[in-house]
């Protein structure tokens, strides 16, 4: 078997640690200590966490997006590959080397989506960005950290919290959809969603689709489209 081969080291903003990008053959695998975040043969649920989220905001005129994390860019990608050409979508990404990471060792995986001119890349905190917006967007697709239950930073909690939906929930439009990925269930996590306002769906899928791996969840939530 290949042995795996580090490409490159990136500190996290805010004492998050680092992230190592490593390369074993065509496979690409992002790590945090011997956490594995992502790897570059499964993308499943990131697909179905772009799909789900904009099937509920399909046939609306020049939807506004955003997606937090870029990742490896599955999110993204199956993002573009659903949505229409008068679509935004803004990629919010802390770690201004995953954004490199994109373009260079990784460009086959991404395929050129960031040079897609629906698109406009953020480096950045997502959560600033929710905070400093108000009936922006039609979707915000979360991929950050490990989900509602963080690993890499203490920060991102803020995201999940009562006053981070809050924020997400004003960020959005009437009718707006908040969809969430996480590596496992959290009820707390659902209450805390229907507790701001939100109609929320927890579903359930395959790391790699229907190809099966891992379970993990996600949240697909719906802001109402008259004011609660």
């Amino acid at each position: 078997m290949l042995p795996w081969i580090e490409l490159d080291r990136a500190t996290i903003p805010g004492d998050g640690g680092d992230l190592r990008l490593k390369r074993r053959g065509s496979e690409f695998s992002i790590m945090l200590g011997s956490n594995e975040l992502m790897n570059s043969r499964l993308s499943g649920s990131e697909e179905a966490l772009a799909t789900l989220g904009c099937e509920r905001i399909a046939g609306r005129k020049n939807p506004g997006i955003l997606i937090g994390g870029l990742g490896m860019g599955f999110t993204l990608r199956a993002a573009l590959g659903v949505l229409a050409e008068d679509a935004r979508v803004v990629v919010a990404e802390l770690v201004p080397a995953v954004v490199d990471w994109a373009r260079g060792p990784m460009a086959d995986i991404h395929q050129g989506t960031l040079d897609d001119p629906r698109v406009h890349v953020h480096v950045g905190d997502v959560g600033a960005l929710i905070r400093s917006k108000k009936d922006a967007y039609d979707a915000i697709l979360l991929d950050v950290d490990n989900g509602p239950d963080g690993l890499t930073r203490a920060s991102n909690d803020s995201l999940y919290d009562h006053n981070g939906l809050r924020a997400a929930k004003l960020a959005l439009r009437a009718g707006g959809v908040l969809a969430v990925w996480s590596s496992a269930p959290d009820s707390a996590f659902t209450r805390r969603l229907r507790d701001v306002g939100f109609a929320a769906d927890e579903v359930n899928v395959r790391a790699n689709g229907k190809r099966g791996g891992a379970r993990h969840v996600l949240w697909i939530a719906t802001k109402p489209s008259q004011p609660k």
